[in-house]
């Protein structure tokens, strides 16, 4: 019944267009769009800033070494999910379909997207960003959470305009991803060294 009372709730009044009217931070916080409402979040934690350098090294290794130039790996970039549901988000790292020219991209031109989750991200916040990246066709979702104990990595591949996990990885050993435009080696003890 609570997903049912998801899809009805009242949209915001912020668009799209207000959202990407917004001046860019100075303390390097980010804000979201989720539908109509502005999500402010703090800047992102050494511990995150260091993990998502490592997946783009390591995505963009992938990349290259399988020929594919014409992918494009980002950190943090605007993705308008919806005007209609009134979503605008900024992942973590995001692989472009097309070059990285501008302000914000659509999401026909985004492949891959890996959200590193914060403490502060909430089940709600975690589970409306998954939902807005199939209802938008994201084809492949990487999630990330970090805690004393390591990292771990859950790639999710778009069927049917539903997320299914295909890969888990840990900081226990070396794992190839297939959840991606092209295979990608991830090596999650990186994160901890």
């Amino acid at each position: 019944m609570a997903a049912a009372a998801e899809i009805y709730r009242p949209i915001g009044p912020h668009t799209v267009s207000d959202w990407l009217a917004l001046p860019p931070a100075a303390d390097g916080s980010r804000v979201e769009l989720i539908y109509g409402y502005l999500h402010l979040t703090p800047a992102p934690s050494g511990e995150h800033q260091f993990a998502s350098s490592l997946l783009i090294d390591q995505i963009r290794l992938a990349t290259r070494g399988a020929g594919r130039a014409d992918l494009y790996v980002v950190p943090a970039i605007n993705v308008e999910i919806s005007t209609a549901w009134r979503t605008a988000l900024i992942p973590d790292v995001v692989v472009l379909n097309t070059r990285p020219v501008g302000v914000a991209f659509a999401p026909e031109t985004v492949v891959l997207v890996v959200e590193v989750w914060s403490p502060g991200n909430d089940r709600h916040e975690r589970e409306t960003k998954r939902a807005g990246y199939a209802a938008a066709g994201v084809p492949f979702l990487w999630t990330v959470t970090q805690d004393r104990n390591g990292a771990m990595l859950t790639a999710h591949r778009l069927v049917e305009g539903t997320y299914e996990v295909e890969n888990i990885a840990t900081a226990a050993a070396r794992a190839t991803i297939t959840a991606a435009p092209v295979p990608v080696v991830v090596d999650l003890a990186e994160f901890t060294r």
